[in-house]
């Protein structure tokens, strides 16, 4: 089962749509209607209906499996011949490129707040890893192999984890925030993401949501990673801290940079599909060139789609699950 790390996320309303469609698209929705999927709508993969794994037929084997998937990773990382980042400065590069706060603490469904306050724990760790990380031209972040496994014996508590959409306790719980942090800065650089999981389950609705919806990671050590590339000639740098009440991060460069960019989601909308609700959206990117203040080009980041855990806007409690879907299952 893959367990998905608490997330920060983003911002606007969504509209409820529900339509006519043809009889294969249709799908039960709330009070008994019938709703047409979208242009582009895509079950996340891991909720695909398929053939049983072998873990999930016999669940002791769950644990080897990690292991095996964790010794594939190290292995890769020695073998791949990539140079990985891994300097840190004290100093800092002198133009800074993008600067974001994120809160430490806010309002996420019923979970429980001492799992919050516990995060605040683990991000203290986790930044230690990662504050002043040089990005040489050339070289690739790994989160995963920067900051490394969460454990007790290093300090990490138990705090927020995601498990099939649920806030759990479990330790380290909580860092995923600062791989979103680092995402959401990345997006505004050259910087080129090469891995990057997002969450199957939307488990909280929007409260106080600054960052569009969709732009977060899944960080599940040391296999469900967030990296990216440096393919330019601009030297980059990572600063991170915890605030009394914000995750305060920033990327930094050795040189002004000839570019901006504007990150923000389009077709926000809840859609019913056989008894359960799925949140879309796709991210997009306006890239400016600063010196005339023109859009040089538009890029699409992403399109997301991911079951929810909550009543969408404008829909009543009893009517999220209508055709009373069973749980689904998010397996490794």
């Amino acid at each position: 089962m893959r367990v998905e790390f608490d997330h920060a996320g983003g911002d606007g309303a969504a509209a409820v749509r529900q339509a006519q469609g043809t009889a294969e698209d249709r799908a039960p929705g709330a009070g008994g209607k019938e709703a047409a999927l979208p242009d582009g709508f895509r079950l996340p993969a891991a909720l695909r209906e398929r053939k049983a794994r072998l873990t999930e037929r016999f669940p002791v084997l769950f644990p080897a499996a990690v292991a095996l998937r964790r010794l594939r990773r190290r292995a890769y990382w020695a073998a791949s011949g990539i140079e990985w980042a891994s300097r840190r400065q004290a100093e800092d590069l002198p133009v800074r490129v993008k600067h974001h706060e994120s809160l430490l603490l806010r309002k996420l469904g019923q979970s429980e707040m001492w799992m919050q306050h516990n995060k605040v724990t683990n991000l203290r760790l986790a930044v230690e890893r990662l504050d002043g990380l040089i990005i040489e031209p050339g070289q690739e972040f790994s989160f995963c192999r920067t900051v490394g496994k969460t454990s007790r014996r290093k300090g990490y508590i138990e705090g927020m984890l995601l498990d099939n959409g649920e806030a759990k306790a479990g330790v380290g719980g909580g860092i995923c925030q600062l791989a979103n942090l680092l995402h959401w800065l990345v997006l505004h650089t050259p910087l080129v993401v090469t891995e990057r999981s997002e969450h199957s389950f939307d488990p909280f609705p929007d409260d106080g949501r600054v960052l569009p919806w969709g732009v977060g990671c899944t960080i599940y050590y040391n296999y469900v990673d967030f990296r990216f590339r440096n393919e330019g000639p601009a030297t980059y740098q990572l600063r991170v801290s915890v605030g009394d009440r914000h995750l305060v991060g920033e990327i930094r460069s050795d040189r002004p940079q000839n570019e901006s960019y504007k990150v923000f989601a389009v077709d926000e909308q809840f859609v019913p599909y056989r008894g359960q609700w799925y949140r879309m959206n796709e991210i997009w990117r306006n890239v400016i060139d600063r010196r005339t203040g023109d859009q040089v080009r538009k890029e699409l980041i992403k399109e997301n789609c991911a079951m929810i855990k909550y009543p969408p806007p404008g829909v009543a409690a009893a009517a999220r699950r209508p055709a009373g879907l069973g749980e689904a299952e998010v397996v490794q």
